[in-house]
């Protein structure tokens, strides 16, 4: 079973191999071609291939260009009222030849659609019709007695991949373009979550002075449930912090400790973010300096929250 499985991954990474050294000019002209386009993108396909016509489609979508997938049966049946003569439609066959995407051509072109053909067969009814042909051909499938789709939809999908991102550059699409598309998944959080969302503000952000004894400073954080507390001067601009770290590195050395000034124990000049800020980067000092909490400073450098390692889990960024 292991030899076979490697078989099968060996002929699709090698279709996709010879996929790459055939790209060429037509490659580049149906990217020109989608990126002039002013409607959508239309995928259709039949069976298997369009099934990886509707994995494209979301692709295109998610990379900020719209696209809708067509069934080609139901086109016909009064779905092709979704295509407009601003679209460019991507059709998928690998022989070029299905008969449910050939019936739709003649009313594609009386719209003024433009067509994208993804085949196996360039020199099919599909090619011969099609603005621009991109050939997927595969010299075999990875399927027993090459009958069942497998590296030819692995080459389209890969394709349709590559059209995709590369359109996306193309336009300029950016990584906040992407979290705005992307809100509630764990990669738009990461995009859009700053430090003002996630931060503890208010009674559970403890702020204590340079001068309070340190046996105040653990009853601050005792009531605000924090590990630690952001230490200010007179003027309210953060000097230190002072954690639970802090505590058991002195408490060992100085019986005293709960009387002294909680400045002579503090830690000086602490990690800060400033608001603004993406949550994710204070993750990333988090797990630098391996610290789990991080105050977070306005612009004349007051603690106005605290960041913990378990808002950061509680929000799903870790």
């Amino acid at each position: 079973m292991l030899t076979r499985a490697k078989r099968v991954l060996q002929i699709e990474r090698d279709a996709i191999g010879r996929l790459g050294s055939r790209l060429d000019g037509r490659f580049e002209t149906a990217v020109s071609l989608l990126a002039k386009c002013l409607g959508r993108v239309v995928v259709t396909g039949m069976g298997k291939p369009g099934i990886i016509g509707q994995k494209i489609s979301a692709t295109f979508s998610s990379l900020g260009i719209p696209s809708l997938w067509l069934h080609p049966a139901e086109a016909a049946h009064g779905d092709l009222g979704r295509v407009t003569g601003q679209d460019v439609v991507i059709a998928l066959s690998h022989s070029g030849e299905t008969e449910e995407i050939l019936h739709l051509l003649p009313v594609l072109k009386r719209i003024g659609a433009r067509l994208i053909a993804i085949t196996g067969s360039p020199a099919s009814r599909l090619g011969h019709q099609a603005d621009v042909v991109l050939n997927t051909f595969v010299k075999n499938e990875a399927s027993p007695w090459g009958l069942v789709p497998t590296a030819s939809t692995t080459t389209m999908l890969a394709l349709g991949d590559a059209l995709a991102v590369a359109l996306s550059e193309k336009r300029g699409f950016t990584s906040k373009d992407f979290a705005a598309l992307h809100p509630g998944g764990s990669l738009g959080k990461r995009l859009t979550l700053r430090v003002e969302d996630l931060m503890r503000g208010g009674q559970a952000n403890p702020v204590v002075r340079q001068s309070d004894p340190v046996k105040k400073v653990l009853l601050v954080i005792t009531r605000a449930r924090a590990g630690s507390a952001s230490v200010v001067d007179g003027r309210g601009r953060l000097v230190g912090i002072f954690t639970d770290g802090d505590l058991r590195r002195h408490v060992e050395e100085d019986r005293d400790i709960l009387h002294r000034k909680v400045s002579t124990v503090m830690t000086r000049k602490p990690k800060t973010l400033p608001m603004g800020h993406l949550a994710v980067e204070a993750l990333k000092i988090l797990r630098a300096y391996r610290i789990d909490e991080i105050p977070i400073v306005d612009s004349k450098y007051r603690p106005v929250g605290l960041l913990d390692i378990q808002d950061l889990l509680k929000a799903g960024l870790v």
